[in-house]
């Protein structure tokens, strides 16, 4: 049996707390140890001993890496490199991507932890967010604070240093629209919390430009837009499926003090919004017809799954399927941006 194997079998992982209590022990203690397997002695009690040391700073350190809320950086990354490469008309050096996309990576992650650290009492709340290390007690509140504000400071100072001064300022102003502006101001007190505090998400895309030509143009503002416009009909979706959760959070998500049709007919307005305003990247970067091709196919996929949704909701359906809605926005955020990064790559 792996140190693994013995931590479960003698102190199985407790279930999320539904408090914020004194942190759980998820590695048994040495005693524990001693009392489970009394035969191990001498050398094999050395091993285990180590072995829980091992584990402790692992599962540490796995959960100060999920306070950066990984899958959503990956998210901003996937709007960052494209806009250096619409930037560049071709591909940037190596060094500056690599340089952007760690520096992105931290002012992302310093966001969310921030995030966590602020919204650790309804995190407790909520099944979804029932397993955040905050709420398990695997990463302390102090720790969570100090670890987000590190990760700030030194985002700025990395893409001020191997970026540009620009790029490091708009860092810096996505750390703040997120943690002050949403998670502070916005998150608890409006339905619009979405919409307004989705602001910080879009900036990637600016920061992938400035890093590339050190200015700004139309260009990257209507990437801009097109995060801004879709951010709306991607986590509304998501929010319908956890409605419940942010309702017992007191959150006031739109689906939480709204009907379903109404979500619906947003979820309809800004899908419309986003696919029209995706079409003004053509003349302001002069895409070709690989750009318009992409922009066209997916745009169409959303607004079918966008009305589809909507058309559930005004029939009172028991089940709207929303994360058929909020899947398929990945898709489409995922192949416009492909289509963004390649037309400079293969014009026609």
């Amino acid at each position: 049996m792996n140190i693994e194997g013995i931590v479960t079998a003698v102190e199985p992982r407790p279930a999320p707390a539904s408090g914020l209590t004194a942190p759980p022990t998820h590695v048994p203690t040495v005693p524990a140890l001693r009392a489970a397997f009394p035969e191990l002695t001498g050398e094999s009690e050395l091993f285990l001993v180590r072995a829980r040391r091992s584990l402790t700073m692992r599962r540490t350190v796995l959960a100060y890496v999920a306070l950066t809320k990984p899958r959503i950086i990956e998210l901003l990354l996937v709007t960052t490199v494209p806009a250096m490469m619409l930037a560049e008309r071709g591909v940037p050096s190596l060094w500056l991507v690599l340089a952007t996309l760690f520096g992105g990576s931290l002012a992302a992650g310093s966001a969310n932890a921030l995030n966590m650290y602020i919204d650790r009492d309804i995190d407790a709340e909520m099944k979804r967010t029932g397993n955040r290390p905050l709420v398990t007690g695997e990463v302390s509140p102090r720790g969570a604070l100090t670890f987000g504000l590190a990760l700030g400071a030194i985002s700025v100072v990395v893409l001020a240093v191997l970026v540009n001064v620009l790029s490091a300022l708009l860092g810096l102003a996505a750390i703040l629209l997120y943690v002050v502006g949403y998670t502070m101001i916005l998150k608890r007190r409006t339905p619009q919390n979405i919409v307004w505090g989705g602001v910080a998400g879009c900036l990637p895309t600016l920061i992938g430009w400035s890093a590339v030509t050190n200015s700004l143009d139309w260009a990257p503002f209507v990437l801009f837009g097109i995060v801004f416009l879709w951010t709306p009909p991607h986590y509304w979706p998501l929010s319908i499926k956890y409605r419940e959760d942010y309702a017992k959070a007191g959150v006031p998500m739109l689906p939480v003090v709204a009907d379903p049709v109404v979500v619906g007919r947003q979820i309809v307005i800004y899908s419309w919004a986003m696919v029209l305003w995706s079409f003004l990247l053509i003349p302001a970067a002069d895409t070709g017809w690989l750009y318009t091709i992409g922009a066209v196919l997916s745009g169409g996929y959303f607004l079918l799954e966008a009305h589809r949704l909507y058309g559930r909701a005004k029939r009172q359906e028991a089940e709207l399927k929303p994360m058929r809605l909020f899947h398929g926005s990945i898709t489409y955020l995922t192949v416009v941006f492909l289509a963004v990064a390649l037309d400079p790559l293969l014009h026609f």
